[in-house]
């Protein structure tokens, strides 16, 4: 039974932010920035209107994924000390019900600004927005949540790591350029250009591996939390050492698409500036396999996307400019 509303504690800003797990948003905020830079550079094209909008869509449902996810993690915990101990809703006695309208908000904000963003391009947004919000609702929710299976890598760094990616690109570019959908009673079609998908595919690869590898640094350090609360992610079913491997090569396999890419005189030769992350990356790299704990090094993970992909924001200005 629920306590009473008036019992649980107010929710202040420190325990808010905790609570949207701040330290990770720049998953979710620095491929956008790529993508817009890469539209400028590639492409030559900027809508800054649609650019805007976006941002601040994708942010509300990067806060609603993580918030919805701690309050679902409240509900179906199986271990109730770490229901009451770890979990930030209950270690902070705050409101489940309170703070899941909160989350659906943050959702309802980012659908109507979506639907505005797809009377603004194409249809197409509305299907590939619907699939993003599906998997962002249906990770901890429904009788079988997606955070149940070894999931959480691919869908994260698919849906964060390279769909803010392209969603950012295609709110600048004309709808030919990508990809487009049309429908006319009876009619419907669905164009687009092949070489700019596969072009977007390999700059967007780095944004997939270091997203991936943040949630891959999540379930490592939880592994024995998770399992308890019968959540059985990639390193229960292959096991921690093999997973610490897996986490060194998605830490570094980044810098073969960017390398391609400059080869390829997709990107600018000013993206080889990532280089310069290796040594800090490697040393995270260590600083991880050493010790697997969310509190101490879990954030080397956030720290190497932001390092790599600050270069790559760097690059592209670069490339810009000159």
């Amino acid at each position: 039974m629920l306590a009473n509303e008036s019992a649980y504690r107010s929710m202040t800003p420190k325990i808010f932010f905790e609570f949207i797990r701040l330290n990770a948003k720049a998953a979710s905020v620095v491929p956008y920035f790529i993508g817009v830079l890469f539209s400028i550079y590639y492409f030559h094209e900027f809508h800054w209107v649609n650019s805007l909008i976006y941002l601040i869509a994708q942010v509300a449902i990067a806060l609603f994924v993580t918030g919805f996810n701690n309050v679902q993690d409240y509900y179906l915990a199986k271990d109730i000390h770490y229901r009451d101990t770890y979990n930030i809703v209950g270690r902070e006695h705050l409101s489940p019900r309170r703070l899941l309208r909160l989350t659906l908000a943050m959702l309802a904000t980012a659908i109507i600004l979506g639907l505005v963003l797809v009377i603004q391009t194409n249809l197409l947004l509305l299907f590939m927005g619907a699939a993003a919000i599906g998997v962002a609702i249906f990770y901890t929710y429904g009788p079988v949540p997606f955070s149940r299976f070894p999931l959480g890598e691919l869908l994260s760094g698919c849906v964060e790591g390279f769909g803010v990616f392209f969603l950012s690109v295609y709110m600048n570019v004309a709808t030919p350029e990508l990809a487009g959908f049309t429908f006319d009673w009876p009619h419907f079609a669905l164009v687009g250009n092949l070489e700019n998908i596969l072009v977007m595919i390999l700059v967007g690869m780095p944004g997939i591996f270091l997203v991936a590898n943040i949630m891959l640094a999540d379930n490592i350090s939880d592994l024995e939390q998770d399992i308890r609360n019968e959540r059985y992610t990639v390193p229960y079913y292959i096991g921690r050492k093999p997973s610490l491997r897996l986490y060194d090569w998605l830490a570094l396999l980044g810098y073969v698409p960017v390398i391609i890419s400059v080869i390829l005189q997709i990107l600018p030769v000013y993206q080889l500036l990532v280089l310069l992350a290796l040594p800090k990356i490697i040393s995270n790299i260590r600083i991880f396999n050493a010790v697997q704990n969310k509190e101490t090094t879990f954030n080397t993970a956030p720290q190497n996307l932001m390092m790599f992909q600050g270069m790559q924001l760097l690059g592209l200005i670069l490339g810009i400019i000159f």
